[in-house]
Formats: C-alpha cells, structure tokens, sequence
C-alpha cells in the first residue's frame, strides 16, 4: 500500500513539473536565454527577405555596373577636358560648363537637332499610321491573315545593321533595285542619287527607319483591337453606321491607351536611333543625315572629343526623360 502511494506521488509530481516546464520553455528562463522555438521563428522570417534579396541582388549589380555606373562617368566627364591622357588617368580637367557651350554655339549640333525633330515626327507619324492600317486589315478574317500576321514579325527579327546594311546595297547606286523599280514604274526619270545629296539621303533613313519600326506598331494596335467588342461594332452597323464613322466614334476612342503607348515608346524608341545611320549614311553627306546621337559619336570617337561627345549624349537624354516624363504624366491622367 505504502508503494502504491509513494509511485502516485512521484508520478504526480513528476507530472505538475513537466507542466511547468512546458508553460515556462517557450519564454525566456530566469537566465534570460531562448528556446529552440524561437530560433525557428526567426529563421522563416530571414529565409523571407533573403531569398527575395538574392534574385534582386543579380538585376541592382547589373543596373549598377551597366546604367548607373556609365549615366553617372558621362556626366562627370561632360564636365572635364576628356582627351586621350583623360582617358589614361581616367578623369580630366574640370571646365564646367564649357563642353555644353562649345556644343550648343555648333552649326552641326543645331542641324543635327532639326534632323532628329524631322526623323522622329516623320517615322513615327507613319509608323503609327501605316501600322494602324494594317492593323485593321488583319483584325478581319480573309484568307492567310494568320499567315500574314506572323510574317509580318520579319523585319522586326533583322538587327539593325544588317537592315541598314541591306537597304544601303538597294539605295546605293544609280543602278540600285529601288531606282531600277521606280524607273521602271515610271515614278521617275532618272536615276535618284538617294545616299548622295542631303535630302534625299534623309529620307532615305526615314523609309529604313519606318520598315524597321512597323512589325512593333502593327502588333501592338492588333493586340489592342482585338480586345474592342465586337458587338459594339454590330450594334453600330445595326443603327447605319459605316465605316469611317465605326472607326472614329468606337475604335479611335477605345484604342486611344494602345495607341498612346504605341506613340511615346515609338518617340523615345527613334530619338535614340544610331545604327541604320551610321551604316548608310555616317551622318553625310557634309552632315545633312546627322542626329544627335550620331554627332555625339561622331565627336567622341571621330573627331576625339570625348568631353563634348559626352555632353551632346546628355542632351539626348535630358530628351529621353523629358518624354517619359510626359508619358508617365499621360499614363497617370488615364488613370484617373
């Protein structure tokens, strides 16, 4: 008898001890250390801002390393005298302002101004126009739309050098195939000398230009009217609507966001156009195709002047960031 009570006291009080021990573990003891628990609480919470910290870390050091680092060492060297012993040390003397007033007193900047304005306007105006038409015609159902509407992707595959490369063989020469088609057309009378004299050569890189940038317009404002209900376009067929009218009153003002979008990008997208220049033309003859990005090359790596190169690079893009300031605004009030 006297065993039987002494083991149910102990397993009672060895019971009441386990309870109290359980109750006190989870917090600190009287000696102020932690449990196991708490360590594995932590542990998820770190694992949550590690993990998202290493798959961000890969994209800041190559936005550091490929944007940050050369937008900061080309406006810190439109600032200095940057010429080849710049180079060597890897800074220059500085000259404030002088770069950017060299630049702007430069008959050839203020060309290469007008000619951005006029190949940008250009471009993109028929970029916008030709591919909203075409658009159009592939949002209806005939025969090999689907085919048209992939191989419609080509010139969008090509990289610019080799369109501006190809198109430089087509407009080279008299004997060139687009003279030979236009004469024999019956367009012309003679032979055009397209790359030779100044307007002709900068209408040359607008119609490159504009080939090159239609795939992107055309499949945007497709995407864009296939999301357009068709039964607003019965409905209006319906009370004797025809087409224009379809077009103006429903299309245009459903498509207006795409066709924002599709104008900003088009803009920032052709002010910074080097390569079909370049290529066809080098900025001639005697500077009549040049733009500001290729003045800026020109200037830093033609003429060596790296601190005035760097300067007009600015310039474009204080451009740039005008534009997609006024895009952000544009996407802000759409907002609303």
């Amino acid at each position: 008898m006297r065993n039987t009570t002494g083991r149910a006291s102990v397993a009672a009080a060895a019971t009441e001890s386990a309870g109290q021990s359980a109750l006190a573990w989870p917090g600190a003891d009287a000696g102020g250390g932690e449990g196991p628990r708490t360590g594995a609480r932590r542990w998820p919470r770190a694992r949550r801002i590690l993990i998202p910290a290493l798959f961000i870390a890969p994209v800041l050091v190559y936005a550091v390393v490929f944007f940050a680092y050369p937008l900061v060492f080309g406006i810190v060297m439109s600032f200095q005298q940057f010429d080849f012993a710049a180079v060597v040390k890897g800074s220059g003397p500085f000259v404030g302002f002088a770069n950017y007033r060299a630049v702007l007193s430069n008959s050839v900047t203020l060309l290469a101004l007008r000619n951005t304005i006029v190949f940008t306007v250009a471009s993109v105006v028929c970029q916008v126009g030709i591919g909203l038409s075409v658009a159009l015609l592939l949002n209806r159902k005939f025969f090999l739309s689907s085919f048209l509407r992939r191989f419609v992707l080509v010139p969008w595959l090509i990289p610019l050098l080799a369109t501006g490369t190809i198109f430089s063989l087509l407009f080279g020469s008299s004997n060139a195939p687009i003279n030979d088609i236009l004469q024999h057309a019956h367009l012309v009378q003679a032979p055009v000398p397209w790359l030779i004299q100044g307007n002709t050569a900068l209408t040359a890189i607008i119609l490159v230009n504009i080939w090159a940038g239609l795939p992107f317009n055309i499949i945007v404002l497709y995407s864009g009217l296939q999301d357009i209900d068709p039964a607003l376009h019965e409905a209006a067929m319906v009370d004797g609507a025809n087409p224009l009218q379809k077009l103006r009153y429903i299309t245009l003002p459903l498509l207006r966001p795409v066709l924002l979008i599709v104008i900003m990008l088009g803009i920032i997208a052709t002010v910074k156009v080097f390569d079909i220049v370049w290529v066809m033309t080098g900025g001639g003859p005697n500077n009549a195709t040049q733009l500001l990005s290729s003045w800026a090359y020109t200037q830093a790596f033609t003429n060596f002047n790296f601190g005035q190169g760097a300067a007009i690079s600015d310039l474009l893009l204080v451009i740039s960031f005008a534009l997609a300031l006024i895009y952000l605004r544009s996407l802000r009030q759409q907002g609303r």
